[in-house]
């Protein structure tokens, strides 16, 4: 038979630190003969009966319901069937708030808060049955009762109640602590205090905020946190007083109201203002300083150092928050800091800024960048006297501005604004398209004084300045009527057109057409059919107008080119040119064959007419295509008969009046396809 179990007193209060929180430190002691327990240790009573009647077997403390007897008697005296364990126990819940009870029993159970039943297992079974309650406990102290009860067979019990914890089912807050109250201890700077206070009751208590405020103050600042029973002040040494209060917070985040004030507690005043913050604007008359006003400032002095000098010297005090300096040459740079201090002699020192008197810069520098280039916009400082503006641009940033910076400023416009501004634009047209570009501008007033340099914008132009890379596989094929040019579509997403070229030897390039982005053929014509050796170029243009450029013979640029040989289509033979006549042919209306005739003034007295001939390629032989002679004062002849899409040559003859026939020279006309 198993005894009862004895608990000890160290393990009663570590048990008992287990079930309320580390931050409880509430000791049982043993059990004695007139049994007393210490709460929150249960009161245990064992009873021969289920029915709890009688004078108890035997009484002691239990710091946990957590027992197996197996088949055994609990303790001396008891039977091991038909026995019942009742424990007590009356606690603090503190601010109480919604709490887990977990029985579990072979064989009956009852849980009882406040004499009222919470948990009714109450059977004899032959295995450990289990059940859980979540409820809401009310604040304060309230009387936890287990009963159980073993029938036949094995005998065990649990039974353990915790806090819900989870923020979303816990909104109780925690008890305000109590027992707040606040020790002194000197120090040689400023006193330093120790704020101390009672143990909160609560089960799920997480730990305490410690919160300080300024005296007259009625907002609360968090100046720390700690799981123990007292702080040590750590305010900063203004020369305000602080009042402390500690609040309660549990594990689901809830927190107390505040304890009592405590305070105030002292401090010497050892805070500087806060640092200001400066800044200098140089114009005409002075250089112009300005501040914040510094928290705690009582007065400011300004202190300033010249390009040519070593150290910072006083030049004013003012409780105002900005000052002019006058008395700074116009021109030159200068450094100035402002020092800020308070009724205690504590001081803050600005950083460094610098300022140059000067003529009012150019205001409201902006840049808008059109495809065609960068254009800046700027206002016209009021009252003003100005007799130029010059604009710098540059790769890097801050823009030097020199001559070689100084921007080529084209299309000045003047313009005012609603409010009666002038406004003055002008467009920089030379800056490279996808490159950012800095600019800063200066204006020079009728006096010769430059200003310094407006603040600095910057712009990048659209696009970039590089060519489309070559078309590739350009070929040629000569045709009756010219040739044509056939190459793949390029690959340049920005394309825009291309460019077809001819190049002669010992010529530059001549410039041919342009065909439109996605047609990658074109057919130069009409052109005679003469057998020259003929090289074209296709060069592609982006949107941005980037391609490669002929520099003489040579190209800025990789390009493409094919060389071809023209069919030759000329007569294979050429009657002795001895006619008083010439003929310069064309192509009339894209199919007909149109010519000039030109002949000496004796043709119109002595000739009988003129006949046109046409080489004819089939018979190798000149055909004859008027069917009378022209009159020999015609000065012009169209061949409607004339074969389209290619090249045919043409001779006249001077028909003497004896019939006889003397020929000029022989020129090409060149007819497109029916259709083209």
């Amino acid at each position: 038979m198993n005894p009862a179990r004895r608990t000890t007193q160290a393990a009663t209060t570590a048990l008992v630190l287990a079930t309320a929180g580390a931050l409880l430190s509430t000791a049982a002691p043993a059990a004695s003969a007139a049994t007393t327990c210490t709460s929150p240790v249960y009161k245990r009573q064992f009873f021969a009966n289920t029915a709890f009647s009688g004078t108890p077997k035997r009484t002691d403390c239990d710091a946990a319901i957590d027992s197996n007897w197996g088949a055994k008697a609990p303790a001396t005296g008891l039977p091991k069937d038909n026995f019942g364990v009742r424990w007590t126990v009356t606690r603090d819940f503190g601010s109480g708030g919604p709490f887990t009870f977990t029985a579990a029993a072979q064989d009956g159970i009852r849980v009882y808060l406040d004499g009222k039943i919470k948990v009714n297992v109450w059977k004899n079974v032959t295995s450990t049955a289990k059940k859980t309650v979540n409820l809401t406990i009310p604040s304060g102290k309230h009387t936890l009762r287990i009963d159980y009860a073993s029938w036949t067979g094995n005998a065990n019990v649990n039974f353990a109640y915790t806090p819900r914890t989870s923020a979303s089912v816990d909104k109780v807050k925690p008890l305000a602590p109590t027992g707040a109250d606040i020790n002194f201890l000197p120090q040689t700077t400023h006193p330093v205090g120790i704020v101390s206070w009672a143990p909160n009751k609560e089960m799920d208590l997480a730990g305490y905020r410690v919160y300080r405020r300024i005296e007259g103050s009625s907002s609360w600042t968090e100046a720390g946190t700690t799981t123990g029973l007292r702080f040590t002040t750590n305010q900063r040494s203004t020369g305000d007083d602080y009042y402390y209060e500690v609040r309660a917070y549990d594990r689901a985040g809830n927190e107390s109201a505040g304890s009592a004030d405590q305070g105030p507690v002292p401090t010497y005043d050892m805070t500087p203002p806060t640092r200001p913050v400066v800044t200098a604007e140089g114009v005409e008359a002075a250089n112009n300083l300005s501040w914040a006003a510094s928290e705690g400032a009582k007065t400011y002095r300004v202190f300033r150092q010249a390009e040519d000098e070593h150290l910072f010297t006083e030049i004013a005090e003012t409780t105002a928050t900005s000052y002019s300096d006058t008395s700074a040459r116009y021109g030159n740079p200068y450094e100035y800091k402002v020092v800020a201090a308070d009724a205690a002699g504590n001081t803050a020192a600005s950083a460094v800024v610098s300022s140059t008197r000067s003529i009012t810069p150019p205001l409201n520098v902006t840049a808008t960048t059109p495809s065609w280039g960068v254009v800046i916009t700027w206002t016209e400082p009021p009252g003003s006297s100005t007799a130029g503006y010059s604009v710098y641009r540059s790769r890097t940033s801050p823009v030097v501005p020199d001559s070689d910076t100084l921007v080529d400023c084209r299309d000045r416009k003047v313009s005012t604004d609603a409010a009666g501004n002038t406004i003055r634009r002008c467009t920089d047209y030379d800056a490279d398209r996808g490159v950012a570009h800095h600019y800063v501008l200066n204006r020079v007033n009728t006096e010769g004084r430059r200003s310094v340099e407006s603040s600095e914008i910057t712009a990048t132009r659209p696009g970039d300045e590089k060519a489309p890379p070559p078309v590739t596989n350009l070929t040629a094929d000569p045709l009756e009527y010219g040739v044509e040019l056939d190459w793949d579509d390029s690959t340049a997403t920005d394309l825009d057109h291309y460019e077809v070229w001819e190049y002669r030897s010992g010529y530059s390039p001549d410039f041919l057409d342009e065909v439109p982005a996605g047609t990658s053929e074109f057919v130069v014509g009409p052109e005679a059919a003469n057998g020259e050796e003929k090289t074209y170029f296709v060069v592609p243009a982006d949107i941005w107008g980037n391609y490669a450029q002929p520099t003489g013979s040579y190209w800025d640029s990789p390009v493409t080119s094919v060389t071809v040989t023209e069919l030759d289509l000329r007569p294979t033979t050429l009657p002795e040119d001895t006619a008083p006549c010439s003929v310069l042919t064309y192509t009339a209306l894209g199919y007909a064959g149109g010519m000039y005739i030109e002949c000496a003034d004796s043709v119109a007295t002595e000739a009988a007419g003129i006949n046109v001939y046409r080489w004819d390629r089939a018979t190798s032989t000149y055909v004859r295509v008027t069917d009378i002679p022209l009159a020999p004062t015609a000065t012009s002849y169209t061949d409607r008969t004339m074969p389209a899409g290619t090249t045919v040559y043409y001779l006249l003859s001077v028909v003497a009046p004896d019939g006889s026939e003397t020929f000029s020279n022989v020129d090409s006309s060149v007819s497109l396809p029916s259709g083209a």
